[in-house]
């Protein structure tokens, strides 16, 4: 299992770019944190999920 923003699901195997495909988030206007350390959008398709692993997905909004 894997903790995302406090919600365990069952994703360990996939990759956080697997991940994100399935949800609704905007990739341009987000930044992801895994297990503390930020990972890089370039490093998405590689970066693979580990039972374990917490991670936060934070979206950015405009405003002013």
């Amino acid at each position: 299992m894997v903790i995302v923003n406090g919600e365990e699901l069952d994703i360990a195997g996939k990759t956080v770019a697997e991940y994100l495909a399935a949800t609704n988030y905007d990739p341009k206007r987000i930044a992801v944190e895994r297990n503390g350390d930020i990972v890089l959008k370039s490093q998405y398709g590689e970066t693979i999920l580990k039972d374990g692993d917490t991670l936060e997905v934070v979206s950015f909004v405009g405003g002013g």
